[in-house]
């Protein structure tokens, strides 16, 4: 009986016909490889669990790998406590802060690297500085990323006029971004939370999550009404025949 593994032309034919298997000399080749590719797939896999976990999820599996797994662990956990000091270091804020002019240089001029300071100048018994340091508490605790401040403004600016409060300066590693003064620009006691959120993230010191300008959307209201409530000329000419 002729040998199958046998090298010869004819096997060669029936084995690209499957009639025949591979030889065995190939037939190990072929499984070493697929173990190989197997071992890699295995491998990629762990390293894509260890990316996509949380610390906590580190820890709870811990006792799950072996010594070459846990130092790929190590390695990701270390990854991970920096990313989330990272991101506790951005979030201390959360509240408006109050300062004097002698705060101004350490609290505004000297903030940190990366970190944007907005500062509301304000007097008290001025409606319009009380709400929109209504708002900014609320938009503190929105963005804990961003330093909020405010001062009366003759404390860090001498003979500030009234007429130019409310004030907002927006600071970036101590250089002005943005001013918006005086109660014209935030529109008079109409001002929303929303509308002084769009209005401080034009700056850049804030990624809004509003789609849109709300004081656009009021205005486009605002038109519509008009629009529908004043007569065409076509009505009037029909009144007057009336």
């Amino acid at each position: 009986m002729q040998d199958p593994n046998a090298d010869t032309e004819w096997n060669d034919i029936l084995r690209k016909k499957g009639i025949l298997p591979p030889k065995e000399e190939l037939k190990a080749q072929e499984q070493a490889e697929e173990e190989r590719q197997l071992q890699l797939l295995q491998q990629q896999s762990v390293v894509k669990t260890y990316e996509d976990m949380t610390l906590e999820e580190l820890e709870e599996n811990e006792d799950e790998f072996n010594e070459e797994d846990e130092r790929a662990m190590e390695m990701y956990r270390q990854q991970r406590l920096a990313e989330w000091k990272a991101s506790q270091a951005k979030k201390k804020f959360g509240h408006v802060l109050e300062i004097s002019g002698q705060d101004y240089v350490q609290e505004i001029t000297k903030a940190s690297k990366d970190i944007w300071v907005i500062l509301h100048l304000y007097k008290q018994g001025i409606p319009l500085c009380a709400l929109i340091n209504q708002h900014l508490n609320g938009l503190a605790k929105k963005f804990p990323d961003v330093k909020f401040v405010k001062a009366i403004s003759t404390t860090c600016i001498p003979n500030y006029p009234d007429r130019n409060l409310p004030t907002i300066f927006i600071y970036l590693e101590g250089d002005i971004k943005a001013q918006y003064i005086g109660p014209l620009v935030f529109g008079g006691m109409n001002l929303t939370c929303d509308e002084l959120e769009w209005k401080i993230s034009e700056s850049g010191a804030i990624k809004t999550d509003l789609e849109e300008n709300p004081r656009k959307q009021i205005q486009d209201h605002l038109m519509t009404s008009v629009r529908c409530s004043v007569p065409s000329r076509r009505d009037e000419s029909d009144s007057e025949e009336d």
